[in-house]
C-alpha cells in the first residue's frame, strides 16, 4: 500500500490544530479534568456543529460528512497532541462505529444524527471486573421479558460512562452475545465515576438492575463478531492518538533540550541527550508509519485489518510510553512536578497502553491472527 495524506486531510489537520490551540490550551485541560463531567459540553457541540468532527465517519444521510477512518485518525492524532478532554474516542469512535457496523437501520436513524452533531454523547460498555477484552469477559446478563430486554449485572472501566447519553452495552443472552442500546438515564442504571490515573479521560462503573434495553441487529455473524470489528477499528484510532501524544512529548523534550543550559551549553549538545532523543524520534516515526498504515487498512476494508490493528496498537503503545517517559527524563526535576504538563502525557500514555488490551495481549492476538500460534504448536509437537 502507498499512503500519503491528501490536500483535504492536510487542511483538516491544520484546521483542527488551530481550533484546539484556541479552545483547548493546557489551562483548559487542567480546568476540565477537575470538573464532574470531565469535558465541556458547549465545546463538544461546537466541535460537532462548526467543524463536524464527530460526524466525519458518519454517512451524509445521517447528518455526517461521509469521510472515513483516515480522517478520524487525523483528528485523533491532533486530540492526542493537545491532550483534549473530550469523549471523542468513546462517542465518535466506539459508539458510532458500533452503529455503523451493525445492521440496525432504525438505531442508526435514531442515534447517529445526534452523535454526529454533538448533541449526544455515546459509549460502548464492554469490560467487567476481569478487565478482559474478549468474549470470555462478558458476563452481564440480558433476558427477554414481555417483549423487551432487561439487563442485569455491571460494567466497569467504561469510557465516559457517567456522562454518556447513549450506552451501547455488550451482554450475554441464551443465544450468545448481543449488543444493546441503553438510554443513559434509564431506570435501574446506576453510574459511578471511577478514580483514574489519567484525569483527562474519564471512566465509570455501570450497575444494571433490570435495565430496559433494545437489542441491535448485528449483521453478519453474531454480536461478538460486531464487537470484534469495533475493537479493531478503535485500536487503530487509539494508535493514531498515541502517535499524537508521543509526537508532542518528543517536541517538548527537544524544545527543552535547546534552551536548558548546563556547564555553559545546551543540554541537547550532550551526546547522551542527543542519542536519547534520536532513539525516541525513531520510535515515534515508526509508530506513525504503523498507525497510518492501519488507518488505510481500515479505510479500504482490508481483510488483513485485524492483524494490522493489533500490530499498530502494540507498537504505538510502547512508542508512546517511551516518548512520554523520556520527556520527563530530559526535563529532569521540573518534569516530575505537578505544574509541568509532562506527567499528564505520561499518564495518558500509560492508560492508553492498557486500553483495548496491552501490547502483550495484542502481540499474542497478532500471532493467532496470522497463524504463528499454530506453527509454534506444530513445531513443539
Amino acid at each position: 500500500m502507498d499512503f500519503a495524506f491528501g490536500d483535504e486531510q492536510d487542511e483538516l489537520r491544520r484546521t483542527v490544530r488551530a481550533f484546539l490551540a484556541d479552545t483547548s490550551p493546557e489551562t483548559q485541560t487542567r480546568r476540565l479534568m477537575e470538573t464532574p463531567e470531565g469535558f465541556d459540553r458547549a465545546l463538544w457541540r461546537r466541535m460537532g456543529t462548526e467543524l463536524g468532527l464527530q460526524g466525519l465517519a458518519v454517512p451524509e444521510e445521517y447528518g455526517g460528512a461521509g469521510c472515513g477512518p483516515v480522517e478520524v485518525g487525523v483528528v485523533m492524532e491532533e486530540l492526542g497532541r493537545a491532550l483534549v478532554c473530550a469523549p471523542f474516542l468513546s462517542s465518535a469512535v466506539l459508539a458510532t462505529t458500533t452503529l455503523l457496523r451493525c445492521a440496525d437501520e432504525d438505531a442508526r436513524k435514531r442515534l447517529l444524527p445526534g452523535l454526529a452533531s454533538g448533541e449526544l454523547v455515546g459509549t460502548l460498555a464492554l469490560t467487567e471486573d476481569s478487565a478482559r477484552w474478549d468474549a470470555t469477559g462478558v458476563q452481564l446478563n440480558a433476558r427477554a421479558s414481555e417483549g423487551r430486554w432487561l439487563l442485569t449485572g455491571h460494567k466497569t472501566f467504561v469510557l465516559d460512562g457517567a456522562a454518556a447519553d447513549v450506552v451501547l452495552t455488550v451482554a450475554r443472552t441464551d443465544d450468545g452475545i448481543g449488543v444493546f442500546w441503553v438510554d443513559g438515564n434509564a431506570a435501574g442504571l446506576t453510574r459511578t465515576p471511577l478514580p483514574t490515573m489519567d484525569p483527562t479521560r474519564r471512566q465509570a462503573r455501570l450497575d444494571y438492575d433490570d435495565v430496559p434495553a433494545t437489542r441491535l441487529r448485528p449483521g453478519h455473524g453474531d454480536g461478538w463478531d460486531l464487537v470484534s470489528q469495533v475493537l479493531d477499528r478503535a485500536a487503530v484510532a487509539l494508535a493514531a492518538e498515541q502517535v499524537g501524544v508521543a509526537s508532542r512529548a518528543l517536541d517538548m523534550a527537544v524544545e527543552y533540550a535547546k534552551v536548558r543550559h548546563q556547564f555553559g551549553r545546551p543540554i541537547g549538545s550532550f551526546q547522551a541527550v542527543k542519542h536519547l532523543l534520536a532513539d525516541v524520534l525513531l520510535e515515534v516515526e515508526s509508530a506513525r508509519a504503523a498507525a497510518h498504515f492501519a488507518l488505510l487498512a481500515a479505510a479500504n476494508e482490508d481483510p488483513e485489518l485485524p492483524a494490522v490493528a493489533s500490530l499498530a496498537k502494540a507498537f504505538c503503545s510502547d512508542a508512546c510510553l517511551q516518548a512520554t517517559a523520556e520527556n520527563i527524563q530530559v526535563h529532569g526535576g521540573i518534569g516530575f512536578t505537578w505544574e509541568h504538563p509532562a506527567h499528564l502525557y505520561l499518564k495518558r500514555a500509560k492508560t492508553s497502553q492498557l486500553l483495548f488490551g496491552d501490547p502483550a495481549y495484542h502481540r499474542e492476538l497478532l500471532a493467532r491472527r496470522i497463524g504463528l500460534d499454530t506453527v509454534t504448536a506444530e513445531g513443539a509437537a
